[in-house]
């Protein structure tokens, strides 16, 4: 089954302003939208390390009890330095990025094992 959302437990985790302790979280696979608009947001063109913190905005679908909307990029900007190193661990994880192999199945065998993903850029 394809699965968009996965499971998180942040190592440390985010303090509200009323104390209150999140560290379970979803994290939603990223569009292109993901990853494209926040490039527009002004504060990624003054310091362009700020993307990931958009970025882990817009794709953070629950943490703790705080919803969607509620996980905006001032969150993140609040996180432990530790937290954010897992979130952008994780998501890169999720979203495969840097996979070189990608695991497939030969459909006459069944015989399962890996092959290199192809390159986006033409050589």
């Amino acid at each position: 089954m394809f699965r968009t959302e996965y499971e998180f437990t942040l190592p440390r985790g985010y303090v509200d302003a009323d104390g209150q302790l999140h560290r379970d979280g979803l994290m939603g696979l990223s569009t292109a939208a993901d990853e494209i608009l926040p490039l527009r947001d002004p504060r990624v063109q003054k310091n362009p390390a700020y993307l990931v913190v958009i970025l882990l905005s817009r794709v953070i679908t629950r943490l703790g009890q705080l919803k969607g909307d509620e996980i905006t990029p001032g969150v993140i900007e609040k996180m432990y330095a530790a937290d954010v190193a897992y979130l952008q661990d994780f998501y890169n994880e999720i979203n495969q990025v840097d996979a070189a192999d990608v695991p497939v199945t030969c459909p006459h065998c069944q015989h399962a094992f890996n092959v290199e993903r192809p390159s986006l850029g033409g050589s």
